[in-house]
């Protein structure tokens, strides 16, 4: 059995669907980073039996399960959602990923505000969100990201934020779509 001491707070931030960062500013979710890291397979062991798979990705932690067709088609949707925000965070800054940090609600504003490819991505983001103006809808993406725990405030006094190591898995999510591009074919003459 791992480590008991912290197994009941694992468990309660990655059933929440959250993850568990290696570069987190959170000294209480650092500690939980690298117990499972020192005794990854007694938890991968102990999770698995109770029909939690612990999965390690890289420098970040997070549980999968076997879905039923309902709980499959909302995480499809899930995913659909969160390809439109990762496509929106790149067109702000291409270099958005992990470990990226000191933005604000307010630097993206500025930015929709001059690029209207980036304003225009920001209002198709209104649907998911469910707000209307521009920095209500901003504030919200960066909420729903802090909660997953794909960011975290950085800096309280200035409210900016720093991408945590999970943030890769969105990233790994769209690269391993593949699209198949029909294929022309040509009678040759």
């Amino acid at each position: 059995m791992p480590n008991s001491t912290y197994t009941s707070d694992i468990f309660e931030l990655l059933n929440k669907g959250q993850f568990i960062s290696s570069n987190t500013v959170d000294v209480d979710i650092q500690k939980l980073y690298n117990v499972i890291d020192a005794d990854f397979d007694e938890f991968y062991d102990y999770f698995v039996k109770i029909k939690f798979v612990l999965e390690r990705g890289d420098e970040y932690f997070y549980f999968s399960k076997k879905e039923s067709k309902a709980d499959l088609e909302r995480k499809l949707e899930k995913a659909l959602q969160w390809i439109d925000i990762l496509d929106f965070l790149k067109t702000y800054d291409n270099s958005f990923g992990s470990g990226y940090r000191g933005f604000t609600a307010s630097n993206i504003l500025v930015r929709t505000t001059i690029d209207t490819d980036l304003r225009s991505k920001l209002e198709s983001l209104g649907r998911i969100t469910k707000k209307e103006k521009p920095l209500e809808i901003i504030e919200q993406l960066l909420k729903d990201l802090q909660s997953d725990r794909f960011i975290e405030i950085e800096n309280k006094n200035y409210s900016s934020y720093k991408v945590l190591a999970a943030f890769d898995y969105l990233e790994k999510l769209v690269a391993a779509i593949n699209i198949i591009e029909e294929e022309t074919y040509e009678i040759p003459q």
